[in-house]
């Protein structure tokens, strides 16, 4: 068995999972405001799943942001209270076990790349498409982490190959301007649906009144598409990967799987282009099936 725990920002879920990769139990509770409280709502969900089931090894979790190799603390967190904090020396100290923790989307990267969808492949980079965006790469069943501990931070580079204007209204949370996750979001989608009707709209809405032929959502759809392109199409020409998975909210729009890699031609530094974008195989579960993963070289 192996135990993993899904630190979000609204709940916190536990799993363990057995050597055949099938859940034995997922239970969750909301997410504490401070950093305290996490590490208690950590600990003692972590203790009741496994006296439940008689689990005493180790535990992985996810979260966002990513641990500084310089200090070992947590950085870059949309989780402020998580920021500048010893996560890991204080949850091995809590829980009296081996703790490992790694970025949410790492996790989504490694469930995927272990025996999801990019199992028959040597690199995989995982996508995680909701509120904000996200990436992890996975080299032969291997998170790489990078020498500063934030290899596959997607989101917060900046979107390429702009046309003019596209950088207005694009703040992020993080400081900067212009950061990926302000476009190829389900925020971005609806700040531009927002911006050109003054109507407030949820992302399913948008794409269901696309679907039925509006001509404004079909067209954000578009732009969405063209930015996921650009995205990903740099990607391609920094990494190289052999298959492109996407995660979260958005990852459940068929069309992207189509519409995307057609924009890569016009951005890819190739003549052919044979990396696949994929839908995952375990959708919302690959998170913290990936963090009960962080031990599978054990």
């Amino acid at each position: 068995m192996r135990l993993g725990i899904d630190l979000g920002g609204t709940k916190i879920e536990a799993a363990i999972i057995d050597d055949g990769g099938l859940f034995i139990c997922r239970e969750r509770v909301p997410t504490p405001k401070e950093y305290g409280e996490v590490l208690k709502a950590i600990a003692d969900l972590t203790e009741h799943v496994s006296k439940q089931h008689g689990y005493s090894g180790p535990v992985g979790i996810g979260t966002p942001g990513s641990i500084s190799k310089k200090t070992g603390l947590i950085q870059g967190s949309n989780s402020q209270c998580l920021n500048g904090r010893d996560l890991r020396h204080d949850l091995q100290a809590a829980l009296n076990r081996p703790v490992r923790i790694s970025n949410d989307a790492n996790c989504f990267a490694l469930s995927e790349a272990i025996d999801g969808a990019g199992a028959e492949f040597e690199t995989v980079f995982g996508v995680i498409i909701g509120t904000g965006c996200g990436g992890g790469i996975v080299h032969n069943k291997s998170i790489i982490n990078g020498v500063n501990g934030i290899g596959g931070e997607w989101g917060h580079t900046p979107l390429p190959w702009p046309v003019d204007h596209e950088f207005d209204g694009h703040d992020c949370w993080c400081g900067r301007t212009g950061c990926l996750e302000t476009y190829i979001s389900g925020t971005g989608l609806e700040h531009d649906y927002y911006r050109i009707t003054n109507d407030k709209l949820d992302a399913k809405t948008i794409l269901e009144k696309a679907d039925a032929g509006d001509i404004v959502a079909e067209s954000v759809m578009q732009v969405l598409e063209d930015r996921i392109g650009r995205g990903l199409a740099m990607i391609i020409n920094i990494l190289d990967p052999d298959a492109i998975i996407l995660g979260g909210g958005l990852s459940n729009i068929d069309r992207l799987y189509v519409n995307v890699p057609r924009k890569w031609p016009g951005y890819v530094f190739s003549n052919s282009i044979d990396t696949k974008l994929l839908k995952p195989k375990y959708g919302d579960s690959s998170g913290i099936r990936g963090a009960a993963h962080l031990f599978h070289d054990m």
